[in-house]
């Protein structure tokens, strides 16, 4: 008889692996038709961040600027609409339609660094193209260095990610700015 290792991690891994296998697949082929049905569908979504602005880029094709809208409500991003299924000519006999149809809804939460009064969207190409520009209190921004060393006019320049402050150190830092 051999002696095997006890592993405490064999089923959860087990468990894990099943799952992960699970959602490997497309869950909407699994469902046949009645997703089309439903209407549920949800356009693929990037969102990115620079040093100045949050974008986000939502493809919508074959859809019309009429087809959806886009709001702001409590610092929420949301994005709505219905793509409609127009069928060219009542002798076309569709063999397999791959497409999704319906109405459809995404909402994102913006972080406190975006400011949403001063959005901007374009749509070309069947790309949505939102970008919200960040709040002037948190962008990055140079902060000078004087001291003493080698030279007491040497000055060091840092890069320094400004945090949000209150409008009592904002005041404080306009008035040592005057100084």
């Amino acid at each position: 008889m051999s002696i095997t290792r006890y592993d405490p991690f064999r089923d959860l891994r087990s468990l894990q692996d099943e799952v992960n296998r699970l959602f490997s697949t497309n869950l909407g082929r699994g469902f046949g038709d009645e997703g089309l049905s439903r209407g549920a569908w949800m356009p693929s979504v990037d969102i990115f961040e620079n040093k100045d602005s949050i974008v986000l880029e939502a493809e919508l094709p074959g859809m019309n600027r009429e087809d959806f809208e886009l709001t702001v409500e409590n610092n929420v991003l949301t994005l709505r609409g219905e793509r409609h299924f127009e069928k060219k000519d009542e002798a076309d006999n569709y063999h397999r339609v791959e497409r999704s149809y319906g109405s459809f809804t995404r909402s994102f939460t913006l972080p406190q660094t975006v400011s949403a009064g001063n959005a901007a969207a374009e749509y070309k190409d069947g790309v949505l193209r939102v970008t919200l520009q960040k709040r002037e209190e948190v962008k990055a921004r140079r902060i000078e260095i004087a001291g003493e060393g080698a030279g007491s006019s040497s000055r060091k320049t840092i890069e320094a990610k400004a945090e949000e402050t209150g409008a009592a150190d904002r005041q404080k830092a306009a008035t040592n700015n005057a100084r």
